[in-house]
């Protein structure tokens, strides 16, 4: 089981990541790696099958109007419980806090260091516990990602989905579902939400 949950958290942290032309070639790896587990590719068909037959160019435009040029389908985890405000500093230190306890330097490549493909990378290849502790702490920003990514009809839903999979519990239903397991009201990016999970609040120094 870990080996496939690996595999899964590393087809899904490079398929979530800006595609560029090594992406394109680890596909064929991908295809294989997933394949050798019953159903573990079908979350990722879609994505890799663009990759695969869609000029790379019209894919990148497509990622950044998706990923990067608003917030509907923002991988920063702490986004979703802290917004833009003040208090979200404190939570990106305990994630570098995490990963400095793994003993192994890890290279954020310019990214906040809870940006969701950095997570999942690192729960793959560095520490699997400590990486599915961060996702489930963030288990309410994984699936508000998992329903904004639904509501645009994007296929990159499916791998979230599968990540979601991996953790314990089932997955809430809806959206206020979602606010209800956090036990907050929806995230406002100007405000943010109260971190929801005190097992972080210790971290502050980080």
């Amino acid at each position: 089981m870990n080996k496939r949950t690996r595999i899964t958290y590393l087809a899904a942290a490079w398929c979530l990541s800006y595609p560029d032309a090594e992406l394109v070639a680890r596909v064929p790896m991908m295809r294989s790696a997933l394949d050798e587990f019953a159903g573990a590719l079908a979350p990722f068909e879609e994505v890799l099958r663009r990759l695969e037959s869609q000029d790379l160019m019209a894919v990148q435009a497509q990622y950044v109007q998706e990923f990067d040029l608003g917030k509907r389908h923002a991988l920063h985890l702490s986004y979703w419980t802290d917004g833009d405000t003040r208090r979200r500093g404190e939570v990106l230190g305990a994630f570098k806090k995490v990963y400095r306890g793994a003993d192994i330097l890890v290279d954020t490549h310019g990214e906040l260091p809870d940006y969701l493909p950095m997570v999942l990378e690192f729960s793959a290849t560095v520490d699997l516990a400590a990486g599915q502790d961060l996702l489930q702490s963030y288990r309410p920003s994984l699936e508000l990602i998992k329903f904004g990514l639904l509501r645009d009809k994007l296929p990159h839903t499916h791998i979230v989905a599968a990540v979601c999979d991996t953790l314990p519990g089932a997955s809430p239903v809806d959206e206020q579902a979602v606010m209800r397991m956090a036990g907050h009201g929806p995230p406002t990016e100007s405000v943010g939400l109260d971190p929801y999970d005190p097992r972080l609040l210790p971290m502050k120094g980080a």
